[in-house]
């Protein structure tokens, strides 16, 4: 199997370039629009053909190159049934299969960071976007966010999941890489609680400052705006 793991280092973002192998269907899990030729230049070097794009939630920290690269390669591009987004070619709801050659992917959908945040589920690992990232969660402070609704999706859903499953999340901002549901679940202090209301006690009172990109990022991303559209 082919795994990629891309940083971009503006937004702390993780970008995955996923395939079964050197000359056949890939799939790009989260990119970022400034990255796209670097994402090309990893394509062509494993002879890889793009065939899908998703993102896990409706970024707003950077703008998605999810449209750019479809515009580029002709690949779909995929996100959950509750996203925004006007350019999206296949809506995926809960438990549904995104399907390339010889990897499936299993979507969970997981509210809580945003209303249209979704995780996803391949063998032994997760990707899970802003919903749980390594020693903390996504804030649940905008973009119909809920704290209480997040608790379920991270202790109804992810942490129920077997221990040993990698977690790969959209972001890092301390330079690791990936953990385990299981470590996630005995040392993330987001997630030492006893009860929803303790959970939403802890989000609702971070007074964060919103992403210095959000104004810009949302409504670029709501549009899947390519480079030309952006004046790049």
């Amino acid at each position: 199997m082919i795994f990629e793991q891309l940083f971009d280092t503006k937004s702390s973002t993780y970008t995955y370039v996923i395939s079964s192998g050197k000359g056949r269907e890939a799939l790009i899990i989260d990119p970022v629009i400034e990255h796209t030729e670097e994402y090309i230049k990893v394509l062509d070097k494993l002879e890889l053909k793009l065939v899908k794009v998703l993102d896990t939630h409706i970024h707003a920290d950077h703008i998605t190159g999810l449209n750019e690269l479809s515009k580029r390669t002709a690949c779909s591009k995929v996100m959950g049934e509750k996203s925004k987004s006007e350019v999206i070619d296949l809506k995926v709801k809960d438990d549904d299969e995104i399907n390339i050659e010889n990897i499936k992917l299993k979507t969970i959908y997981t509210p809580g960071h945003t209303d249209c945040s979704y995780s996803y589920l391949m063998n032994d690992r997760v990707f899970t976007g802003d919903t749980l990232l390594i020693n903390g969660t996504g804030r649940t402070d905008f973009q119909n966010g809920s704290a209480h609704e997040a608790y379920d999706s991270l202790f109804g859903k992810l942490l129920k999941l077997p221990e040993e499953t990698l977690v790969y999340p959209a972001h890092d901002y301390n330079g690791k890489k990936h953990s385990t549901i299981g470590n996630e679940k005995n040392n993330n202090p987001r997630l030492q609680v006893s009860s929803k209301e303790e959970y939403a006690e802890i989000m609702d009172n971070l007074n964060l400052a919103n992403p210095k990109m959000m104004d810009v990022a949302v409504p670029a991303n709501l549009k899947g705006l390519t480079l030309k559209e952006l004046g790049n």
